[in-house]
């Protein structure tokens, strides 16, 4: 695990370690659930992405033709 350094306000940070104190729990704790939070509803998004993305090369079935060249064909000077 990483360690980071972060500046936030000091107003800020009473206020969530007063609310951490509440929830019995750390300032960093708290930290750290909404960084893992942040990665996941990231990569939630990306997977829903992909999936829309293959979705719609499912349903566009393009017909392309018979490949009627060759690779040598194609790079000829």
């Amino acid at each position: 695990m990483s360690n980071i350094t972060l500046s936030v306000n000091d107003d800020v940070i009473r206020k969530v370690r007063r609310l951490a104190a509440a929830q019995n729990t750390s300032l960093n704790a708290i930290v750290r659930s909404n960084l893992q939070q942040l990665a996941t509803r990231e990569d939630l998004r990306t997977a829903q992405l992909i999936g829309r993305l293959k979705e719609s090369f499912d349903t566009a079935k393009v017909e392309l033709g018979r490949k009627s060249w060759t690779r040598e064909e194609l790079h000829a000077r």
